[in-house]
Protein backbone atom coordinates (compact mmCIF):
# COMPACT_ATOMS: atom_id res chain seq x y z
CA UNK A 1 0.00 0.00 0.00
CA UNK A 2 2.46 2.40 -1.06
CA UNK A 3 1.76 6.40 -0.45
CA UNK A 4 -1.48 5.04 1.31
CA UNK A 5 -2.16 6.18 5.07
CA UNK A 6 -4.08 3.78 6.85
CA UNK A 7 -6.08 6.34 8.60
CA UNK A 8 -6.58 10.66 8.24
CA UNK A 9 -4.32 12.58 10.07
CA UNK A 10 -6.98 14.80 10.49
CA UNK A 11 -10.89 15.03 11.30
CA UNK A 12 -11.85 17.82 9.14
CA UNK A 13 -10.85 18.71 5.31
CA UNK A 14 -11.23 21.52 3.08
CA UNK A 15 -11.84 18.50 0.25
CA UNK A 16 -12.52 15.05 0.03
CA UNK A 17 -12.10 13.03 -2.94
CA UNK A 18 -13.92 9.87 -2.76
CA UNK A 19 -12.44 7.74 -5.14
CA UNK A 20 -8.76 7.80 -5.93
CA UNK A 21 -8.34 6.77 -9.37
CA UNK A 22 -7.69 8.68 -12.61
CA UNK A 23 -10.32 11.02 -12.02
CA UNK A 24 -9.89 11.68 -7.88
CA UNK A 25 -6.06 11.70 -8.65
CA UNK A 26 -5.83 14.10 -11.49
CA UNK A 27 -8.10 16.66 -9.21
CA UNK A 28 -6.37 16.28 -6.01
CA UNK A 29 -2.55 17.35 -8.38
CA UNK A 30 -4.59 20.00 -10.45
CA UNK A 31 -5.51 20.99 -6.93
CA UNK A 32 -1.95 21.69 -5.42
CA UNK A 33 -1.07 22.64 -9.01
CA UNK A 34 -3.66 25.78 -8.83
CA UNK A 35 -1.85 26.57 -5.18
CA UNK A 36 -4.98 25.48 -3.11
CA UNK A 37 -3.53 25.28 0.51
CA UNK A 38 -6.17 23.63 1.72
CA UNK A 39 -6.12 19.96 3.61
CA UNK A 40 -7.44 17.46 1.05
CA UNK A 41 -7.88 13.69 1.75
CA UNK A 42 -8.11 10.72 -0.78
CA UNK A 43 -10.61 8.30 -0.20
CA UNK A 44 -9.70 4.93 -2.10
CA UNK A 45 -11.21 1.69 -1.19
CA UNK A 46 -8.95 -0.66 -3.29
CA UNK A 47 -5.19 0.80 -3.07
CA UNK A 48 -4.30 -2.32 -5.68
CA UNK A 49 -6.51 -0.52 -8.36
CA UNK A 50 -7.33 -4.18 -9.42
CA UNK A 51 -10.70 -3.66 -10.44
CA UNK A 52 -10.23 0.43 -11.26
CA UNK A 53 -11.56 1.16 -14.72
CA UNK A 54 -8.25 2.99 -14.83
CA UNK A 55 -6.45 -0.20 -14.79
CA UNK A 56 -8.42 -1.78 -17.41
CA UNK A 57 -8.47 0.86 -19.74
CA UNK A 58 -7.64 0.84 -23.15
CA UNK A 59 -5.64 3.88 -22.94
CA UNK A 60 -6.45 5.58 -26.11
CA UNK A 61 -7.39 8.67 -26.78
CA UNK A 62 -9.14 10.21 -29.84
CA UNK A 63 -10.26 13.71 -31.26
CA UNK A 64 -12.99 11.90 -33.44
CA UNK A 65 -16.08 13.04 -31.08
CA UNK A 66 -19.42 14.99 -32.60
CA UNK A 67 -19.60 17.94 -29.93
CA UNK A 68 -17.15 20.23 -29.88
CA UNK A 69 -16.42 20.06 -26.17
CA UNK A 70 -15.51 16.59 -26.17
CA UNK A 71 -13.15 17.22 -28.94
CA UNK A 72 -11.46 20.33 -27.11
CA UNK A 73 -11.17 17.86 -23.88
CA UNK A 74 -9.22 15.27 -25.66
CA UNK A 75 -7.05 17.96 -27.74
CA UNK A 76 -5.85 19.12 -24.37
CA UNK A 77 -5.54 15.85 -23.25
CA UNK A 78 -3.43 15.21 -26.04
CA UNK A 79 -1.26 18.03 -25.63
CA UNK A 80 -0.57 17.15 -21.72
CA UNK A 81 0.30 13.84 -21.94
CA UNK A 82 3.01 14.65 -24.61
CA UNK A 83 4.11 17.62 -22.42
CA UNK A 84 3.48 15.84 -19.18
CA UNK A 85 6.93 16.61 -17.72
CA UNK A 86 6.27 20.56 -18.91
CA UNK A 87 2.94 20.33 -16.87
CA UNK A 88 4.50 19.33 -13.91
CA UNK A 89 6.87 21.53 -13.44
CA UNK A 90 9.75 20.28 -15.11
CA UNK A 91 10.49 16.95 -12.60
CA UNK A 92 13.52 15.02 -14.69
CA UNK A 93 12.36 11.77 -13.05
CA UNK A 94 9.26 12.02 -14.67
CA UNK A 95 9.66 10.08 -18.28
CA UNK A 96 8.78 11.49 -21.59
CA UNK A 97 5.09 10.21 -23.36
CA UNK A 98 4.53 10.39 -26.40
CA UNK A 99 0.94 9.35 -28.36
CA UNK A 100 1.08 6.25 -31.11
CA UNK A 101 -0.75 7.80 -34.02
CA UNK A 102 -1.86 4.95 -35.09
CA UNK A 103 -5.46 6.76 -35.27
CA UNK A 104 -9.12 5.91 -34.54
CA UNK A 105 -10.88 4.02 -37.96
CA UNK A 106 -14.71 4.31 -37.96
CA UNK A 107 -16.46 2.09 -40.62
CA UNK A 108 -19.46 3.29 -41.65
CA UNK A 109 -21.76 0.31 -43.64
CA UNK A 110 -25.06 2.82 -43.70
CA UNK A 111 -25.83 5.78 -45.66
CA UNK A 112 -27.11 7.46 -41.82
CA UNK A 113 -23.60 6.88 -39.90
CA UNK A 114 -21.50 7.68 -42.97
CA UNK A 115 -23.82 10.90 -42.91
CA UNK A 116 -22.97 10.99 -39.12
CA UNK A 117 -19.15 10.94 -40.14
CA UNK A 118 -19.35 13.68 -42.53
CA UNK A 119 -21.03 16.19 -40.37
CA UNK A 120 -18.45 15.26 -37.30
CA UNK A 121 -15.24 15.51 -39.76
CA UNK A 122 -16.85 19.08 -40.57
CA UNK A 123 -16.71 19.97 -37.29
CA UNK A 124 -13.43 18.35 -36.21
CA UNK A 125 -12.12 20.03 -39.16
CA UNK A 126 -12.98 23.24 -38.00
CA UNK A 127 -11.63 22.72 -34.64
CA UNK A 128 -8.09 21.84 -35.85
CA UNK A 129 -8.52 18.44 -36.03
CA UNK A 130 -7.07 16.39 -39.22
CA UNK A 131 -9.88 13.96 -39.65
CA UNK A 132 -10.10 12.34 -43.40
CA UNK A 133 -12.83 10.83 -45.17
CA UNK A 134 -11.91 7.52 -46.91
CA UNK A 135 -14.18 5.85 -49.55
CA UNK A 136 -14.06 2.34 -49.04
CA UNK A 137 -11.38 1.84 -52.26
CA UNK A 138 -8.94 4.58 -50.31
CA UNK A 139 -9.85 2.37 -47.13
CA UNK A 140 -8.25 -0.85 -48.92
CA UNK A 141 -5.42 1.39 -50.46
CA UNK A 142 -3.92 2.11 -47.27
CA UNK A 143 -5.13 -1.04 -45.42
CA UNK A 144 -5.32 -3.91 -47.35
CA UNK A 145 -5.83 -6.14 -44.31
CA UNK A 146 -9.36 -4.89 -44.45
CA UNK A 147 -12.10 -6.70 -46.39
CA UNK A 148 -14.55 -3.31 -47.21
CA UNK A 149 -16.99 -4.72 -49.54
CA UNK A 150 -20.16 -3.91 -46.88
CA UNK A 151 -18.82 -0.43 -46.27
CA UNK A 152 -19.72 3.24 -47.41
CA UNK A 153 -17.10 5.21 -45.63
CA UNK A 154 -14.67 5.55 -43.14
CA UNK A 155 -13.38 8.38 -40.61
CA UNK A 156 -9.55 8.48 -39.33
CA UNK A 157 -7.20 10.73 -38.15
CA UNK A 158 -3.52 10.28 -37.17
CA UNK A 159 -2.41 12.79 -35.60
CA UNK A 160 -2.71 13.35 -31.88
CA UNK A 161 -5.22 10.14 -32.00
CA UNK A 162 -4.05 6.49 -30.71
CA UNK A 163 -2.51 4.70 -28.19
CA UNK A 164 -0.66 6.74 -24.64
CA UNK A 165 0.87 5.29 -21.44
CA UNK A 166 -1.80 6.18 -19.20
CA UNK A 167 -0.60 4.41 -16.28
CA UNK A 168 2.56 6.54 -16.15
CA UNK A 169 0.46 9.37 -16.36
CA UNK A 170 -1.84 8.23 -13.13
CA UNK A 171 0.95 7.07 -11.43
CA UNK A 172 2.17 10.92 -11.41
CA UNK A 173 -0.66 12.46 -10.74
CA UNK A 174 -0.58 10.33 -7.41
CA UNK A 175 2.95 10.81 -7.15
CA UNK A 176 2.60 14.35 -7.31
CA UNK A 177 -0.38 15.22 -5.38
CA UNK A 178 1.48 13.06 -2.33
CA UNK A 179 4.66 15.05 -2.49
CA UNK A 180 2.66 18.46 -2.22
CA UNK A 181 0.85 17.28 0.75
CA UNK A 182 -2.50 15.19 -0.04
CA UNK A 183 -3.67 12.29 2.08
CA UNK A 184 -4.56 9.15 0.03
CA UNK A 185 -6.17 6.87 2.88
CA UNK A 186 -7.24 3.26 2.39
CA UNK A 187 -10.80 3.63 3.28
CA UNK A 188 -14.69 4.13 2.11
CA UNK A 189 -17.56 6.71 2.32
CA UNK A 190 -20.66 4.57 4.19
CA UNK A 191 -22.58 7.63 5.06
CA UNK A 192 -22.57 11.55 4.24
CA UNK A 193 -24.45 13.92 6.61
CA UNK A 194 -26.19 17.26 5.43
CA UNK A 195 -27.15 20.69 6.84
CA UNK A 196 -28.28 23.82 5.20
CA UNK A 197 -27.94 22.20 1.74
CA UNK A 198 -24.38 21.12 2.18
CA UNK A 199 -22.38 17.85 2.98
CA UNK A 200 -20.98 18.53 6.24
CA UNK A 201 -19.46 14.96 7.17
CA UNK A 202 -18.80 12.07 5.18
CA UNK A 203 -18.41 8.69 7.85
CA UNK A 204 -15.86 6.37 6.90
CA UNK A 205 -16.46 2.44 7.02
CA UNK A 206 -13.81 2.53 9.46
CA UNK A 207 -16.34 4.73 11.38
CA UNK A 208 -14.47 7.94 11.41
CA UNK A 209 -16.00 11.03 10.82
CA UNK A 210 -14.98 13.58 8.71
CA UNK A 211 -15.89 16.96 8.38
CA UNK A 212 -15.80 18.48 4.83
CA UNK A 213 -15.39 21.66 2.94
CA UNK A 214 -16.17 20.16 -0.20
CA UNK A 215 -16.80 16.31 -1.47
CA UNK A 216 -15.66 15.58 -4.84
CA UNK A 217 -17.51 12.07 -6.02
CA UNK A 218 -14.62 10.28 -8.19
CA UNK A 219 -16.06 6.70 -7.31
CA UNK A 220 -16.65 5.75 -11.20
CA UNK A 221 -19.04 2.35 -11.59
CA UNK A 222 -20.12 3.35 -7.54
CA UNK A 223 -20.82 6.68 -8.48
CA UNK A 224 -24.66 6.60 -7.75
CA UNK A 225 -24.38 4.73 -4.85
CA UNK A 226 -22.21 7.52 -3.55
CA UNK A 227 -24.41 10.26 -4.71
CA UNK A 228 -26.82 8.67 -2.78
CA UNK A 229 -25.05 8.81 0.07
CA UNK A 230 -26.22 12.64 -0.30
CA UNK A 231 -29.62 12.01 -0.94
CA UNK A 232 -28.58 12.59 -5.05
CA UNK A 233 -30.01 10.26 -7.82
CA UNK A 234 -27.91 9.70 -10.42
CA UNK A 235 -28.21 7.86 -13.51
CA UNK A 236 -24.61 5.88 -13.44
CA UNK A 237 -24.57 2.10 -13.36
CA UNK A 238 -21.70 -0.22 -14.09
CA UNK A 239 -21.76 -1.97 -17.46
CA UNK A 240 -19.28 -4.89 -18.53
CA UNK A 241 -16.65 -4.76 -20.91
CA UNK A 242 -14.44 -6.99 -21.82
CA UNK A 243 -11.16 -6.94 -23.74
CA UNK A 244 -9.01 -9.84 -25.14
CA UNK A 245 -5.16 -9.47 -26.57
CA UNK A 246 -4.22 -11.68 -29.40
CA UNK A 247 -1.65 -12.86 -31.30
CA UNK A 248 -2.37 -13.48 -35.29
CA UNK A 249 -0.78 -16.58 -36.85
CA UNK A 250 -0.27 -13.85 -39.50
CA UNK A 251 0.48 -10.58 -38.29
CA UNK A 252 -0.73 -7.92 -40.06
CA UNK A 253 1.61 -5.32 -42.43
CA UNK A 254 1.20 -2.15 -40.83
CA UNK A 255 -0.36 -1.35 -37.70
CA UNK A 256 -3.77 -1.39 -37.01
CA UNK A 257 -5.84 1.68 -36.07
CA UNK A 258 -8.08 1.70 -33.55
CA UNK A 259 -11.45 -0.04 -35.45
CA UNK A 260 -14.41 0.98 -34.08
CA UNK A 261 -16.28 -1.86 -36.51
CA UNK A 262 -20.03 -1.40 -37.57
CA UNK A 263 -20.76 -5.01 -35.65
CA UNK A 264 -19.81 -2.26 -32.22
CA UNK A 265 -16.20 -4.77 -31.50
CA UNK A 266 -13.32 -2.76 -31.74
CA UNK A 267 -9.52 -3.84 -32.21
CA UNK A 268 -6.38 -1.94 -32.07
CA UNK A 269 -2.32 -2.86 -32.76
CA UNK A 270 -0.36 -3.63 -29.62
CA UNK A 271 2.53 -4.46 -31.39
CA UNK A 272 5.09 -7.91 -32.62
CA UNK A 273 1.83 -9.65 -34.21
CA UNK A 274 -0.47 -8.80 -31.41
CA UNK A 275 -3.75 -7.09 -30.80
CA UNK A 276 -6.27 -6.10 -28.75
CA UNK A 277 -9.81 -6.53 -29.13
CA UNK A 278 -12.53 -4.99 -27.32
CA UNK A 279 -16.18 -4.97 -27.12
CA UNK A 280 -19.45 -6.29 -24.97
CA UNK A 281 -23.04 -8.92 -25.06
CA UNK A 282 -25.74 -7.47 -27.10
CA UNK A 283 -28.33 -7.62 -24.40
CA UNK A 284 -26.22 -5.22 -22.02
CA UNK A 285 -27.68 -4.57 -18.38
CA UNK A 286 -26.18 -3.03 -15.40
CA UNK A 287 -23.92 -5.53 -13.48
CA UNK A 288 -23.11 -5.90 -10.14
CA UNK A 289 -20.28 -3.63 -8.68
CA UNK A 290 -17.89 -7.07 -8.15
CA UNK A 291 -18.81 -8.79 -11.00
CA UNK A 292 -15.62 -9.19 -13.01
CA UNK A 293 -16.21 -12.96 -14.76
CA UNK A 294 -15.81 -13.36 -18.36
CA UNK A 295 -17.99 -14.48 -20.52
CA UNK A 296 -16.42 -17.02 -23.23
CA UNK A 297 -19.51 -17.42 -25.61
CA UNK A 298 -19.02 -13.93 -26.32
CA UNK A 299 -15.70 -14.25 -27.88
CA UNK A 300 -17.07 -17.19 -29.57
CA UNK A 301 -20.89 -15.94 -31.08
CA UNK A 302 -20.22 -12.16 -31.87
CA UNK A 303 -16.31 -11.05 -31.26
CA UNK A 304 -14.66 -13.31 -33.44
CA UNK A 305 -16.79 -13.51 -36.04
CA UNK A 306 -16.39 -9.67 -36.45
CA UNK A 307 -13.03 -9.35 -36.66
CA UNK A 308 -12.40 -12.22 -38.76
CA UNK A 309 -15.09 -11.00 -41.14
CA UNK A 310 -13.48 -7.43 -40.80
CA UNK A 311 -9.99 -8.73 -41.28
CA UNK A 312 -9.77 -12.19 -42.67
CA UNK A 313 -6.11 -12.72 -41.12
CA UNK A 314 -7.63 -13.12 -38.05
CA UNK A 315 -9.39 -15.99 -38.90
CA UNK A 316 -6.62 -17.67 -37.16
CA UNK A 317 -5.58 -15.78 -33.66
CA UNK A 318 -4.76 -17.51 -30.32
CA UNK A 319 -5.87 -15.35 -27.29
CA UNK A 320 -2.95 -14.70 -24.90
CA UNK A 321 -5.20 -12.75 -22.18
CA UNK A 322 -8.64 -11.12 -21.13
CA UNK A 323 -10.20 -9.49 -18.98
CA UNK A 324 -13.34 -7.75 -18.14
CA UNK A 325 -13.76 -4.01 -16.83
CA UNK A 326 -16.61 -1.55 -15.91
CA UNK A 327 -17.90 1.63 -17.50
CA UNK A 328 -19.17 3.98 -15.19
CA UNK A 329 -21.76 3.89 -17.85
CA UNK A 330 -24.17 7.22 -17.83
CA UNK A 331 -27.89 6.12 -18.81
CA UNK A 332 -29.02 9.60 -20.32
CA UNK A 333 -26.35 10.00 -22.89
CA UNK A 334 -23.05 8.46 -22.18
CA UNK A 335 -21.14 11.85 -21.26
CA UNK A 336 -19.86 13.06 -18.27
CA UNK A 337 -21.57 14.73 -15.33
CA UNK A 338 -19.45 17.49 -13.72
CA UNK A 339 -19.62 20.20 -11.35
CA UNK A 340 -22.02 21.00 -8.60
CA UNK A 341 -25.24 20.07 -7.62
CA UNK A 342 -27.91 22.56 -8.04
CA UNK A 343 -29.07 22.05 -4.24
CA UNK A 344 -26.56 20.18 -2.71
CA UNK A 345 -23.63 23.00 -3.85
CA UNK A 346 -20.85 21.08 -1.91
CA UNK A 347 -21.14 17.94 -4.26
CA UNK A 348 -19.12 18.22 -7.15
CA UNK A 349 -19.48 15.13 -9.75
CA UNK A 350 -16.96 13.64 -11.63
CA UNK A 351 -18.79 10.48 -13.11
CA UNK A 352 -20.50 8.66 -15.78
CA UNK A 353 -17.67 9.16 -18.34
CA UNK A 354 -19.05 5.96 -20.11
CA UNK A 355 -15.27 4.56 -21.65
CA UNK A 356 -13.36 7.75 -22.36
CA UNK A 357 -12.60 8.96 -19.01
CA UNK A 358 -8.65 8.20 -18.90
CA UNK A 359 -8.42 10.57 -21.86
CA UNK A 360 -10.46 13.41 -20.34
CA UNK A 361 -8.89 13.28 -16.62
CA UNK A 362 -6.60 16.07 -17.54
CA UNK A 363 -9.45 18.31 -18.44
CA UNK A 364 -11.84 17.38 -16.41
CA UNK A 365 -9.72 17.57 -13.58
CA UNK A 366 -8.18 20.88 -14.10
CA UNK A 367 -11.91 22.07 -14.48
CA UNK A 368 -12.96 20.31 -11.35
CA UNK A 369 -10.06 22.22 -9.41
CA UNK A 370 -10.71 25.48 -11.22
CA UNK A 371 -14.21 24.72 -9.71
CA UNK A 372 -13.14 24.63 -5.95
CA UNK A 373 -10.66 27.23 -5.97
CA UNK A 374 -12.20 29.59 -7.91
CA UNK A 375 -15.74 29.13 -7.98
CA UNK A 376 -15.99 29.17 -11.79
CA UNK A 377 -14.35 27.62 -14.68
CA UNK A 378 -10.98 29.42 -16.28
CA UNK A 379 -10.67 27.06 -19.23
CA UNK A 380 -12.63 25.01 -20.94
CA UNK A 381 -16.55 25.72 -19.71
CA UNK A 382 -17.41 22.31 -18.54
CA UNK A 383 -21.14 23.67 -17.46
CA UNK A 384 -22.87 21.67 -21.00
CA UNK A 385 -21.77 18.67 -18.23
CA UNK A 386 -23.47 19.99 -15.47
CA UNK A 387 -26.21 18.05 -13.24
CA UNK A 388 -28.72 20.36 -14.36
CA UNK A 389 -29.49 18.15 -17.78
CA UNK A 390 -30.25 15.29 -15.76
CA UNK A 391 -32.87 16.72 -13.73
CA UNK A 392 -34.21 18.42 -16.94
CA UNK A 393 -33.87 15.14 -19.20
CA UNK A 394 -31.93 17.11 -22.07
CA UNK A 395 -29.02 14.90 -22.81
CA UNK A 396 -25.62 16.12 -24.21
CA UNK A 397 -25.96 13.60 -27.65
CA UNK A 398 -22.72 12.46 -28.49
CA UNK A 399 -22.47 10.41 -31.83
CA UNK A 400 -19.41 8.71 -31.51
CA UNK A 401 -19.82 6.47 -28.49
CA UNK A 402 -17.67 2.86 -28.71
Amino acid sequence: MQGFQAEPKHDSYDVVIIGGAIMGSSTAWWLTRLGFTGRILVLERDPTYAQAGTTHTNSCIRQQFSTELNIRISQFGAEFVQNLRRHMGDDDRIPPLKIQNFGYMYLADSPGFAAVLRANQHLQIALGAETRLLTPDQIKAEYPFYAVDDLTLGSINTRDEGYFDGSTMFDWFRRKAREAGVEYVVDEAKAMTLADGKVTTVTLASGRQIACGTVVNASGPRGARTAAMAGIDLPIEPRKRFTWVIQAATPLDRPLPLTIDPSGVHMREVGGGTYMIGGHADHDPAADFDDFAMDSSIWEDKIWPAIATRIPAFEAVKIISEWTGHYDYNTLDQNAVTGPHPDVQNFLFLNGFSGHGLQQSPAMGRGTAEWIVHGRYQTLDLSPFHYDRITSGEAVVEGAII
